[in-house]
């Protein structure tokens, strides 16, 4: 295959937001589906495929990084894994029949959500923090306990495990479809609903996301070999030539600047780009 090297801008392209996607536990597809949408002009099968073959990388090698520190919860990773995996087998049989203006409808309904979901978290955070103190409550019984690497505690309590279930398969459908969804439920449940510490609810997430995204990529490889015309499967590769290399190694850096970027910033900062990136969909989706 001949390497297309007016794409090396995705290369950088593709560190930065991998880097963004592991520090924040954010599927990185969200990010790559619209920029090879709206500045590579694909269409949004071929688009959300490729952004998933990208993200399996980079979630892959952040996933590592996560082992090492001892941060994953494997118990509720696999207790997701088993609602997310089956509904993104289901999300993406059922891509192949979406007109490609649905698919960015849905695409940026979705994306707009999110963005609202984190706004929504720190807002949360932010009435949490400067409400009067209450009185000491008795001292909680908490159903988890993981230390990591570096020796830390954390204890915590999956809470409404019936709603995880729910937000697992409906997300896994959506990383199916759209190549978004798992990774923002799970944070929204595990850290703004059940107080799961964040960097345990991350790793945990990210750990559920790269099975889930295995799953849905095997799905989106086999339509582009068997079902797409040749010239889709070269495009595709030629896309991602430059995105794995650049993901594998944002997928270390994530989960080092994890620890030093202040939360504020970063669901102030996440929730405009989405919003921003969800507009931007839709009118694409209305100029046709």
């Amino acid at each position: 295959m001949e390497i297309n090297w007016d794409l090396w801008p995705l290369l950088p392209a593709a560190m930065a937001i991998s880097t963004m996607a592991m520090a924040s536990g954010v599927g990185g597809a969200v990010f790559f589906s619209p920029l090879f949408i709206l500045v590579l002009g694909l269409q949004p099968k071929v688009a959300i495929g490729a952004a998933l073959m990208t993200e399996l990388f980079g979630f892959s090698s952040g996933l590592l990084a996560y082992i090492r520190s001892g941060l994953i919860d494997y118990s509720l990773g696999k207790a997701l894994i088993i609602f997310a995996v089956p509904a993104a087998i289901v999300g993406t049989l059922l891509s192949h029949y979406i007109p490609p203006d649905i698919l960015k409808a849905v695409f940026a309904t979705g994306v707009i959500y999110v963005g609202y979901r984190i706004f929504a978290a720190w807002r949360q955070d932010k009435r949490e923090a400067t409400a009067p103190p209450t009185p000491l409550e008795p001292a909680q019984d908490f159903e988890s306990e993981l230390t990591d690497a570096s020796g830390r505690v954390f204890r915590y309590t999956v809470c409404n495990t019936a709603q995880g279930k729910l937000f697992a398969t409906v997300g896994g459908m959506f990383v199916g479809m759209i190549s978004v969804g798992l990774g923002e439920l799970m944070d929204f449940h595990l850290v703004s609903r059940c107080k799961v510490p964040t960097p345990v609810a991350v790793a945990t997430t990210v750990f559920a996301v790269v099975v889930t995204v295995l799953a849905a990529s095997i799905g989106h490889m086999y339509d582009f070999a068997v079902r797409s015309p040749p010239a889709t499967i070269t495009q595709v590769l030629s896309i991602v030539t430059f995105t794995i290399p650049g993901a594998l190694i944002g997928g270390q850096i994530g989960p080092r600047l994890q620890q030093f970027l202040p939360p504020d910033v970063m669901k102030l900062g996440l929730s405009a780009l989405f919003v921003l990136v969800g507009c931007l969909m839709y009118f694409t989706v209305l100029s046709h």
